[in-house]
């Protein structure tokens, strides 16, 4: 996509991304020195050397390229300058205690506009020695605090700095409106042995529109790109990098920040809405809202229905609306689909002063190919891999990182902690993790390791490191790999071996799940170890249940379509399949509009099918939900062990002929029991044993007409336990289960849950 300013017709293509035809170059006649001569043709590395002010023997040597202009004088003491001849450098020789060491050119242009701005070649070197070197190592986790463009003062004159690396690049020049995006007016000056180049405008302030213009040394090509660490973008279509200001909002949520750092989230409740801003909801003609919009109307409803989490499918900038976010462009960046920097500061802050935390989804996995983008940022394979059988993944027509490379691996490291840091978020889910852990994914011809492996092992150190550091940095963060291999020890310590992360999606089981419900009933009792074999391997791994976005697009329909039978029993098996969820350990995710059962898969165009919920099934579906919310995060039983075996107990995997499972779920000496009915025909008189004598109630049942259920159950019931041994128990208990129905026995008396999904 290409950028347009019709206005400036002599305009380096006016922000185009691919690469410009830039103003000719002017010549170097023979009486030029070499360096003047490499400045005129718009290729010198340090135009420092040849542009400022400098000092022999007493005499001031001021010089200024200013193409296109008429006439320059300095400001102070009204100095004219003159023409070096047949060309746009002009020159003022004299005295040098009449010019300061920062002065300002006045100039008018050959269309008669006036000028008045300070000379950016006056100020030395910005960027700290140190800096550099803790980048080059690869080590610097704040290196948006250096790189990218900030405001700045010198010696009392206020501007942005500008700081890009761009190793292979011959010249790097800032542009913008500032300068008409002529590529000659304020070329950078390259940090020797660094990589980077940095230039200081003095006058400007945060709202400059801006991009690189490069220079290739490889190919001499010219090109526009944005800023790889730039903190604000112009909205789409456009692609231009802005500079952002420092924050103005004033955190209120500190009291979470230091509840979350004691937090034992381990054997907490954790049950994640998964969001696409675009698509929940919009304003009266189909306009985006805002991120402070989203504030009062999500953050509402989210705590209306009882989840403790809200997940952000990538709110990065992107360019493509229909990528969802996942082709990041803007690293470091909000969108501004849905407003400023400081918006989502306070859609964040709202969120935790509600109670609520707030992941997002970041994607170190791969970037996209667009020409304004980390493509070959300066003419050669910079961030990605050269070779496209390791830096390319075909599928998704992206790129991958070269996570050896240690200025890659502290963009990533540094961008991660930007949004944890920044912007208080206290979590990241880490997209595609399985991509990167394997050399061989999704490829026919790949390129072994020096081991001779298909692991990647440079991407699996970057990711050791980045779950490290952002652990040590942030105190009480989430990292959340969606790894969909038996890859061993994602949620393990990296000291022990591990990944390091915290939690990983548990796709294994959600796609056995979603197969199992996918079945006729009449079938499923030949496929009850779909169903018992998570149970293998729960533990094992910290797991988080999901039914995300990726299982309600590109055909797979939504998840009531997924569902078989008639009306009914698709609705109640779509209940169920949330009961077994919210029981089953395992921290919880669901998607936006699963909640109420959206009846056409996702579209990222439009919003919710919100109108459904005027019908009774799909109501009920929304207030089962908001009470197997209330119960899980009530009852410690269901979530204090979720990943570990005293949490957990079977009463009875084995009865497949009727498609029945019944099992505990504890938190020390309590216990709840569950009982899931997988077929549409009810069972009076099923007996369970139980672990102690006493009283039993039902706290929630799946097929209550609360939930537009056919309301079959034990209601109110008081069931006593019957001193009868049944499959190894002493004590045992006859229940009605009700059809395509999972229900929750408590011991009576027990404090807590009140939810409406009791049969009466």
């Amino acid at each position: 996509m290409t950028d347009s300013n019709p206005s400036e017709t002599t305009a380096i293509a006016a922000r185009a991304t691919t690469p410009v035809a830039a103003p000719a170059p002017q010549t170097a006649g023979a009486n030029l020195d070499d360096d003047l001569a490499r400045l005129l043709e718009a290729r010198h590395h340090d135009p420092f050397r040849v542009l400022g002010r400098r000092v022999e023997n007493g005499e001031a040597l001021v010089r200024a390229y200013i193409p296109h202009a008429a006439e320059v004088t300095i400001a102070e003491g009204l100095l004219p300058m003159q023409r070096v001849p047949d060309t746009d450098v002009f020159e003022w020789r004299g005295e040098a205690k009449r010019v300061p060491d920062h002065y300002r050119l006045a100039w008018r242009d050959t269309d008669h506009r006036e000028h008045v701005a300070h000379d950016p070649y006056t100020y030395g070197p910005q960027l700290s020695d140190f800096d550099l070197h803790l980048f080059g190592e690869g080590k610097h986790w704040h290196a948006y605090r250096f790189l990218g463009a900030h405001e700045h003062e010198v010696d009392g004159v206020t501007g942005v700095l500008f700081a890009v690396w761009a190793p292979n690049a011959e010249r790097v020049s800032v542009v913008g409106d500032f300068n008409q995006w002529d590529g000659r007016r304020h070329p950078m000056r390259l940090r020797e042995g660094k990589g980077v180049w940095e230039l200081f405008l003095p006058d400007l302030a945060a709202g400059v529109v801006y991009k690189y213009e490069i220079r290739t040394r490889v190919t001499r090509e010219v090109f526009l790109k944005s800023d790889p660490y730039g903190q604000r973008f112009e909205l789409r279509p456009n692609t231009a990098s802005v500079v952002a200001g420092p924050s103005a909002h004033v955190w209120q949520d500190r009291p979470w920040l230091e509840q979350r750092a004691r937090r034992d989230w381990l054997h907490a409740p954790m049950s994640v809405y998964e969001v696409h801003l675009g698509s929940w909801q919009r304003g009266v003609e189909g306009e985006f809202l805002d991120y402070r919009e989203y504030a009062t109307r999500l953050v509402e409803y989210v705590r209306e229905m009882g989840f403790n989490y809200i997940e952000l499918l990538p709110i990065t900038e992107h360019p493509f609306d229909l990528s969802w976010g996942y082709q990041t462009t803007g690293y470091y960046a909000a969108t501004s689909r849905f407003g400023a920097p400081d918006d989502l500061r306070f859609f964040i802050d709202h969120c935790h002063r509600n109670g609520i935390g707030v992941i997002l989804d970041w994607v170190p996995a791969h970037f996209p190919k667009d020409a304004h983008g980390l493509a070959r940022f300066d003419g050669t394979a910079l961030y990605e891999h050269a070779d496209p059988r390791k830096g390319e993944h075909l599928d998704w027509s992206t790129l991958i990182f070269n996570y050896g490379r240690h200025e890659v691996k502290n963009f990533l490291l540094s961008s991660a902690l930007f949004w944890l840091e920044e912007f208080h978020v206290d979590g990241l889910r880490v997209d595609a993790v399985a991509s990167m852990l394997y050399l061989d994914y999704s490829r026919s011809e790949w390129v072994p390791n020096e081991q001779g492996g298909r692991e990647n092992l440079e991407a699996i150190e970057f990711l050791r490191e980045m779950n490290t550091v952002t652990h040590a940095q942030v105190p009480g963060c989430l990292l959340i790999a969606e790894e969909s291999t038996a890859w061993p020890q994602v949620t393990r310590p990296v000291h022990l071996g591990g990944l390091g992360f915290d939690l990983k999606w548990n796709m294994g089981w959600m796609n056995d799940t979603l197969r199992y419900f996918a079945k006729d009933p009449i079938y499923r009792k030949y496929h009850h170890d779909m169903l018992t074999f998570s149970m293998l391997y729960a533990f094992t791994e910290n797991f988080m249940l999901p039914f995300s976005h990726d299982e309600v697009v590109h055909g797979k329909g939504s998840m009531l379509t997924k569902m078989p039978g008639d009306e009914w029993q698709r609705f109640a098996n779509l209940r169920l399949v949330y009961t077994y969820m919210f029981t089953h350990p395992g921290k919880k995710l669901l998607f936006m509009g699963t909640e109420f059962g959206q009846g056409t898969e996702w579209n990222s165009a439009s919003v919710l099918d919100w109108w459904m919920l005027q019908y009774p099934y799909h109501a009920g579906v929304q207030r089962l939900v908001k009470d197997l919310n209330r119960l899980y995060q009530s009852r410690p039983e269901l979530h204090a062990h979720e990943f570990e075996w005293e949490g957990f107990e079977w009463l009875d995997c084995n009865d497949a002929q009727r498609s029945v499972l019944s099992f505990l779920r504890k938190s020390g000496e309590d216990f709840a029991v569950v009982v899931i009915n997988f077929t549409p025909i009810p069972h009076h008189g099923y007996r369970i044993g139980v672990p102690s004598e006493g009283v039993y109630e039902e706290v929630f049942n799946s097929d209550s007409q609360y939930y537009a259920g056919s309301n079959t159950g034990n209601g109110m019931t008081r069931l006593q336990a019957e001193p009868r041994q049944w499959l190894g128990r002493d004590w045992s208990l006859s229940v009605t289960v009700p059809p395509l129905g999972g229900i929750v026995l408590l011991p009576a008396g027990r404090d807590g849950y009140g939810g409406g999904g009791t049969p009466s």
